[in-house]
């Protein structure tokens, strides 16, 4: 199994966030993520989630966010970045959420976030929440 994480769940996992509900979100991201490492699956890295992460912490920090797992690298084409651009401008969300759940399509992978916007885009990429898939 191969897994796009969305940003938000990398920050949950660092800074074990708690939810609105007060709800243990880092926990949920822990569970997750050595679920995925005792499964030996592989974590996707987006040049857009790079972009994000990077616009939170160091490359030293990331690259230890990333460190325990397998990961694979992929970028996006520019058919991708064209339909993304106009999804978000219909739907009036995020073009990096659309662009993911684009991502997640073409290459056949799960989508792990809690964002809000992704409930729009079930069309194009179906998406879970970390404890949905423990």
């Amino acid at each position: 199994m191969r897994y796009l994480v969305d940003t938000s769940i990398w920050i949950d996992l660092y800074e074990d966030r708690r939810g609105y509900a007060n709800e243990p979100l880092g926990e949920y991201a822990l569970k997750f993520f050595f679920n995925i490492i005792s499964k030996k699956e592989i974590i996707i890295v987006t040049d857009l989630l790079l972009t994000e992460l990077e616009s939170k912490y160091s490359l030293d920090q990331i690259n230890g966010m990333f460190a325990p797992f397998q990961t694979e690298r992929i970028s996006s084409t520019e058919r991708e970045r064209d339909e993304a651009k106009r999804i978000a401008t219909e739907m009036n969300i995020p073009p990096g959420d659309a662009l993911h759940a684009i991502m997640a399509r073409d290459n056949t992978l799960t989508l792990i976030t809690r964002d809000k916007h992704f409930r729009q885009l079930e069309g194009i990429s179906k998406h879970y929440k970390p404890e949905n898939i423990i």
